[in-house]
């Protein structure tokens, strides 16, 4: 886990698998990744209707741009989850898939049903901040 960046938890507010909120040094940089779409090296949408399979999809390309801008998931301070459906089994599908692929790191996060995403058959995409020390 980077540890400069600090999880905040509510002693207060119920239990939850994921910090309420996330703490940056002032002297780093923030990365803003445009949302991370489940896309194969075709650009395509594979794993038509299989929420957690595109989340996966989703976590492994946010994992490759996150490596060429040299950080990490662990790096990651706020996401943002979307999952094109009304379903709220759906939505919980495509959580419990990236929760799996972060671990330990608990990122605060937003989950939310949308009616429709970008792409033919997208299901899942993840906007996301992560935070890294400023380069000299």
């Amino acid at each position: 886990m980077n540890q400069n960046i600090t999880f905040i938890r509510s002693n207060q507010l119920a239990e939850v698998d994921y910090a309420y909120a996330s703490r940056i040094p002032s002297d780093w940089d923030l990365l803003f990744l445009a949302g991370a779409c489940p896309l194969n090296e075709e650009g395509k949408v594979p794993y038509v209707n299989d929420y957690a399979r595109q989340a996966k999809l989703c976590v492994e390309n946010m994992k490759a741009v996150l490596n060429e801008s040299g950080a990490s998931l662990e790096d990651v301070a706020y996401t943002r989850v979307l999952v094109a459906s009304h379903h709220q089994a759906d939505l919980v599908t495509a959580w419990e898939a990236i929760r799996e692929e972060f671990g330990d790191h608990d990122v605060p996060s937003t989950l939310s049903g949308v009616t429709v995403l970008g792409y033919t058959n997208q299901l899942v995409e993840i906007e996301a901040v992560a935070a890294v020390e400023k380069r000299m």
